[in-house]
């Protein structure tokens, strides 16, 4: 996209905020931005914002630059773990609720002096608790809500776990972005042998509540559709959840084909490591596992062993959240940039213009297929 294509003027001056732990991606988008701006090496669009703890593990948030009159970016991963501060002389690794609480305090730093404050946070803060099913909290709906009262327009995440959760703020901005295009772009630039036609490949949802961003994978790939549905078992409990009994597969035969599962997150991959062996045993040559948020929480070791026995053959994940030095270094990983992705999406938004053509990437997709067919 050119700077051509925009016809409004900027909506106020770019500034983007980099939350602890999205130093690279945030510097990668910087780079493009200035690519594309015919602006100097010297200049950043980034500013300083920092969280610096007292010994009880109290913080506050420090804003190094004026706010008047900013269209703020704040890029912010409430998942990486790799980063860490001090508390009572011991080091502790920041969880999801520190970078939160950080989150808000960095804009409380901004003291309501910026034009506008758009909040991107690729993987969302609670989303997996975005509905009540007992007497428990809806901590997504309150997270979304406490960062529109504190003045956020617009809110941009990627694959939610339900979309449905910007309910919770019916009168504020809220993006939901999916990382199909470069993906796919991914998978054959990666495994160049691979066929995706109807007789060579397939796209699997492991999970009934998977099956609408399956349904896309399948209709721009023009694949068929497999689904997996958990049998659980309801009259227990194991760790906040009713335990899965088995993997049940809904689709046509698989035998001797390349097979794409997609999910939006892996966790412990437990139940995605069940479901490869499951399609193994029904006949699959190859499987790939798509997944834009790799979280490894048991880590790696399973995934090797599963690698080494032939039952996967990649996993990719996007560069979204935190990604261990160690899992880049494994032979079954490839790791998704999405970073110009955000570039686009910033400087468009910067300019005030519609970003309906890159929530909907069809016609990318379809560029890259007809050039890899050829």
């Amino acid at each position: 996209m050119a700077n051509m294509d925009f016809k409004h003027t900027p909506f106020g001056e770019l500034a983007i905020i980099s939350m602890r732990g999205c130093e690279e991606i945030s510097s990668q988008v910087d780079y493009y931005l200035m690519q594309w701006r015919g602006m100097p090496e010297e200049h950043s669009y980034v500013i300083q914002a920092d969280c610096p703890r007292f010994g009880t593990g109290e913080a506050k948030g420090v804003l190094k630059h004026t706010a008047r009159g900013l269209d703020v970016y704040i890029i912010c991963d409430c998942f990486n773990y790799g980063v860490t501060y001090k508390m009572y002389g011991q080091t502790v690794p920041m969880s999801p609720d520190d970078h939160f609480q950080d989150l808000k305090r960095v804009i409380a730093a901004l003291g309501g002096k910026a034009r506008r404050i758009t909040v991107i946070m690729p993987m969302l803060y609670e989303g997996r608790q975005h509905r009540r099913s007992t007497r428990e909290s809806m901590d997504c709906a309150l997270a979304l809500q406490e960062l529109a009262n504190m003045g956020v327009k617009n809110i941009l995440t990627f694959d939610a776990h339900d979309p449905r959760v910007q309910n919770a703020i019916p009168l504020d901005g809220f993006d939901n972005v999916q990382a199909t295009y470069q993906m796919i772009k991914a998978l054959l630039r990666n495994v160049p042998d691979i066929q995706l036609d109807r007789d060579h490949a397939m796209v699997v949802s492991p999970d009934e509540g998977g099956m609408g961003r399956c349904i896309y994978y399948s209709s721009v790939l023009g694949l068929e559709l497999g689904m997996f549905y958990k049998r659980r078992n309801y009259s227990v409990v194991v760790d906040g959840r009713n335990p899965i009994e088995a993997h049940e597969f809904l689709g046509n035969d698989v035998t001797g084909k390349d097979l794409i599962l997609v999910d939006d997150m892996i966790s412990s991959g437990d139940s995605m490591l069940d479901i490869a062996v499951k399609l193994k045993e029904k006949g699959a040559r190859r499987i790939f596992i798509f997944s834009t948020f790799g979280l490894f929480v048991e880590g790696l070791d399973k995934f090797d062993d599963y690698y080494k026995r032939g039952l996967i053959d990649k996993v990719f994940t996007t560069n979204l959240i935190y990604t261990p030095p160690e899992l880049k270094e494994r032979a079954w990983y490839c790791n998704v940039s999405m970073s110009k992705y955000i570039a686009y999406l910033i400087d468009t938004l910067n300019y005030d213009n519609s970003i309906s053509s890159l929530l909907d990437p069809v016609d990318r997709i379809k560029k890259i297929l007809e050039a890899y067919h050829k």
